[in-house]
């Protein structure tokens, strides 16, 4: 049974529930709930915890409870506590340098100016791990040509982009589930190949 560990980054809490930083919350929600499977608080783990079985894998899935600047206190008890192999992990995160609904699967990289993947950085004292990023878009030109990324990140998703991220979280939801069945390069180019439109 491959064991495979999937970790959503977000902020815990009604308030960034439904921000464009919460990518990472969202799409394993779904996931779990695809598969009748409940979030819960593991105090020790640093994180929502849901665990399931499919296509002789076990998936565990994580949604820190750390606030995404410390998410790396959260995927550095994870790794402590199961003591696995970083090759096992799979981070999955928001990236506003991406188009909206384009995904990006990398196996090591910088943060990128991410501050969640920049805290799991410094804890794993590597950069050698799998992410997904997810496109949320650049952020909109203001007033004077500022650019607020704050707002935009933590801005809610409105419905033309749910429409659009629902049909990302199923792509994506699906690669995952076939991790035992197809080899990873594959995996990567399916999912790094995905077109919003013509799905």
């Amino acid at each position: 049974m491959k064991e495979i560990y999937l970790i959503g980054l977000g902020n815990p809490g009604k308030k960034y529930f439904n921000s464009r930083h919460n990518i990472g919350f969202l799409l394993l929600e779904n996931f779990s709930n695809k598969h009748n499977s409940n979030f819960l608080l593991k105090d020790k783990l640093k994180s929502y915890f849901s665990e399931f079985q499919f296509n002789n894998s076990t998936f565990r899935l994580f949604l820190p409870n750390t606030y995404m600047n410390n998410s790396g206190d959260a995927v550095r008890a994870i790794v402590d506590w199961y003591k696995i192999n970083l090759d096992q992990i799979f981070i999955i995160v928001d990236d506003k340098d991406l188009p909206l609904g384009k995904i990006r699967f990398r196996k090591k990289g910088s943060s990128g100016g991410h501050n969640g993947l920049k805290s799991i950085i410094e804890q794993l004292q590597t950069q050698n791990f799998k992410r997904i990023r997810i496109g949320i878009g650049s952020p909109p030109l203001m007033k004077g040509n500022k650019i607020n990324t704050i707002s935009h990140v933590l801005g809610n998703i409105s419905i033309e982009e749910k429409s659009i991220l629902k049909k990302v979280y199923m792509r994506v939801i699906e690669s995952l589930e076939q991790l035992n069945i197809k080899k990873e390069e594959y995996i990567i180019n399916e999912l790094n190949s995905f077109d919003k439109d013509q799905t």
